[in-house]
């Protein structure tokens, strides 16, 4: 077996080797090296290591994020909620370990590989978020009636109002509009309007952005991703001037009904935090918790680390100020900054 080295091949080979692999997702494809260097410029280090037939035994896709205000960062993978190597364990362990040479080498903070499954390594571990999974049955009508009482009732409020879907690339800039604001009225800089026209060009068949209108306006968004039989809603967001529509309650509705059709058997809400309040909302659809295995090195080699947040104290100034700006100063220098927290 080579040792781990950059990756030399096709698309169509890491893409065809990675999805053979227990903990494989959809942001294992290789087209997400090419979304991630045209739209925020940073360096991707994706390595692998081949056997002696020089067949692929393990890939891992590893992203530098590095500046002056938040500091260096070695992800897989920055921005999504998963990565990490994948392939035979020896394989997987010698990428982990040049990933480790790697960090010590350049100074990097922290080292994290966002898996989904444990992994066969010597690393500390973050269990500091989790996904949160629904398992679907092949008939929409079957999904709706496992639904408590109160949910299927706040799944039809918008309905009654006259809340409608529209799905396809031409969402892309609704999504924008109202992502954007919700982030705004978070506090939270946005990820850039680019990134999704990025997704949206590289993986026209999985990558799905659905909006919610009323009376000719988007007020409620979502966009996932598919891959095998499963569906991840990475990001929604709505306009809190229309909550007492809850479109996005018809927003996760109509995604679901989207991945019933189409054959899909999990729907994967996406990452959080235990016991928050996105937690409460997602457990609310019958769905159930798994854990993901977020292993760590620091540059001080102990304790569990993160990259920044504004949970932590010294970047808890942030949000406060981020609401007060104007809509379309939030949207110029959101991406500038966002850009840069992993």
């Amino acid at each position: 077996m080579t040792q781990a080295a950059p990756y030399e091949g096709t698309a169509s080979e890491w893409d065809a080797f990675a999805a053979r692999y227990r903990g494989y997702t959809h942001f294992h494809r290789y087209a997400w090296k090419s979304v991630i260097e045209e739209t925020f410029g940073h360096q991707c280090l994706y390595l692998s290591v081949r056997d002696g037939s020089g067949a692929l035994a393990g890939v891992l896709p590893l992203v530098r994020v590095k500046s002056l205000l938040f500091g260096h960062y070695l992800v897989s993978l920055p921005f999504v909620n998963y990565g990490g190597p994948l392939g035979e364990p020896d394989a997987v362990r010698d990428l982990v370990a040049s990933a480790v040479e790697e960090a010590a080498r350049s100074g990097a903070k922290l080292l994290e590989l966002r898996s989904r499954v444990e992994l066969p390594v010597d690393l500390a571990v973050s269990h500091r978020k989790i996904t949160v999974v629904l398992d679907l049955p092949s008939d929409a009508d079957a999904l709706f009636k496992s639904f408590t009482s109160k949910l299927r009732s706040q799944v039809r409020r918008p309905m009654k109002d006259g809340v409608t879907m529209r799905f396809g690339a031409d969402q892309v800039g609704p999504f924008f509009d109202v992502f954007s604001r919700h982030m705004r009225d978070l506090g939270t800089p946005t990820l850039p309007h680019r990134f999704f026209e990025a997704i949206a060009r590289a993986f026209p068949t999985d990558a799905t952005f659905g909006c919610a209108w009323h009376d000719g306006r988007p007020v409620a968004c979502g966009a996932g991703f598919s891959w095998g039989t499963e569906f991840e809603m990475t990001w929604a967001s709505s306009l809190v001037e229309f909550n007492k529509l809850s479109p996005n309650m018809l927003v996760y509705w109509e995604f679901m009904q989207r991945v019933v059709a189409q054959g899909g058997g999990v729907f994967n809400f996406g990452r959080c935090t235990p016991d928050s309040g996105t937690h409460r909302f997602k457990r609310q659809w019958g769905s159930r918790d798994e854990p993901l295995w977020w292993y760590q090195r620091t540059a001080q080699g102990v304790g569990e680390a993160a990259t920044p947040s504004p949970d932590q104290g010294k970047y808890r100034w942030g949000p406060r100020l981020w609401k007060h700006l104007p809509l379309a100063a939030s949207r110029w220098l959101g991406p500038r900054i966002v850009r840069l927290i992993p």
